[in-house]
């Protein structure tokens, strides 16, 4: 007959649920320190808290092998960008006849009256704003290219690639700046930020007093006052009219100029202007990378010809933390895309056609990882130390990323010195 059972004693048993909780947690963090580390970088880009178990498996700084690239087409369906349209006809021109700045950013109530203003039939806004360039102090208008082209001359508004350039956060020069500064057509020059821009085009802007246009997201880096600039389309013949009553509704200190036959009108002004010059562009294809075999040759290539000065493990490290390589292309929950999650706002703005098939991929890493290159460089990367903390930080805005950006980046200089 056997012995009845016994009931556990309850210190016994609190030491072995205490055991299976131990347990329960290392099979746990187990799990937590074998993930992807691709999904860190998504994690991060949402906001969400980062646990300590990630912090210490972060000071390890694993670096992952870089996988091969496809001979065929990378993406699993292209993103087509927002294209400005390119058929000048399509276009209709209504030139700005007054440019009116002011102090701080027009409000509401401001642009309203304006616009409600007899004679005004048109009116756009922009952000301005001086900058370092080179060694010259210019002013720049901030605008969006789509909205800007009417406000053109017609041989600016006619050429597709000073508007495509603006949407590649290029700069776009007034011709008379260019000629003034020697300014290289598909030079890169810095600004007093740090960040360097590409002198895309020269044209005839015709407007008094700006040296050159940016893009939006262009003029937000700079640092540009946004809602400072005011261009308007006035009734013809009426533009004098029309000066008093903007100033009275932006105040004394606001400027109102005559811009185009407005100005052409004043008696000061020559009876016979000379026309103004057509438009320059720059050659294409300073981003190109081709389609090299692996991501280690791609980042190399894009590291050596987009941004000299970055090194490759950068954005090695930078391709690890946002996609794996390619192996987690998203969508993210914040909307990032492609191997090197781009912001589609920022892609916009920085994408290029690395691989030369006339279109720039958001999924594609042949155009996503020098367009990675040339964000970074653009925000002073090249320049290596607080520079380079402060581009990637760009990237990705925490310091936690920056940090496990550049120990994985070290991780793959020992790896492959």
């Amino acid at each position: 007959m056997s012995q009845p059972s016994r009931p556990m004693p309850a210190g016994a048993a609190v030491v072995g649920l205490a055991l299976l909780i131990v347990l329960g947690v290392t099979a746990a963090a187990a799990l937590l320190i074998t993930r992807d580390t691709a999904r860190d970088g998504a994690a991060e880009r949402t906001g969400a808290a980062r646990t300590p178990l990630g912090d210490v498996r972060d000071l390890t700084a694993p670096v992952s092998p870089f996988p091969a690239l496809p001979a065929g087409p990378s993406s699993p369906a292209r993103v087509v960008p927002s294209s400005l349209d390119r058929a000048s006809a399509s276009v209709r021109l209504t030139p700005p006849h007054l440019i009116a700045i002011v102090r701080r950013a027009l409000t509401p109530a401001a642009l309203d009256g304006i616009s409600a203003l007899r004679d005004v039939r048109k009116v756009a806004v922009a952000d301005a704003g001086a900058i370092r360039f080179s060694t010259a102090t210019l002013n720049l208008l901030a605008v969006d290219p789509a909205e800007f082209r009417a406000w053109a001359p017609k041989a600016v508004a006619r050429e597709p690639e000073v508007w495509d350039a603006l949407a590649r956060g290029e700069f776009v020069a007034d011709s008379k700046i260019a000629a003034s500064y020697l300014l290289k057509l598909g030079g890169e020059y810095a600004t007093g930020g740090g960040s360097r821009l590409r002198v895309a085009a020269a044209a005839p802007l015709g407007l008094p007093g700006v040296d050159g246009l940016v893009g939006k997201e262009t003029g937000r880096a700079l640092g540009l006052l946004p809602g400072v600039a005011v261009l308007l389309h006035t009734a013809r013949g009426k533009e004098s009219a029309v000066v008093p009553r903007v100033r009275k509704l932006l105040g004394a200190e606001a400027q109102v100029v005559p811009v185009g036959r407005a100005a052409a009108a004043r008696p000061s002004a020559s009876a016979a202007p000379s026309p103004p010059s057509p438009p320059l562009v720059a050659a294409a294809g300073s981003y190109r990378v081709g389609r090299p075999g692996s991501y280690l040759e791609l980042y190399k290539i894009a590291a050596a010809r987009v941004c000299p000065g970055l090194s490759w493990t950068v954005l090695a490290a930078i391709g690890q933390v946002e996609s794996g390589h390619g192996r987690n292309n998203g969508p993210s929950s914040a909307g990032a895309l492609g191997p090197m999650q781009f912001m589609p706002a920022t892609w916009k703005a920085y994408g290029v056609d690395g691989d030369g098939d006339g279109t720039p991929d958001i999924w594609s890493p042949y155009d996503a990882v020098p367009s990675a290159a040339r964000y970074l460089c653009a925000n002073g990367a090249a320049q290596g130390g607080a520079k380079l903390r402060s581009a990637v930080y760009r990237y990705n805005h925490s310091w936690a990323y920056v940090d496990k950006v550049l120990r994985i980046a070290d991780g793959y200089a020992r790896a492959y010195s």
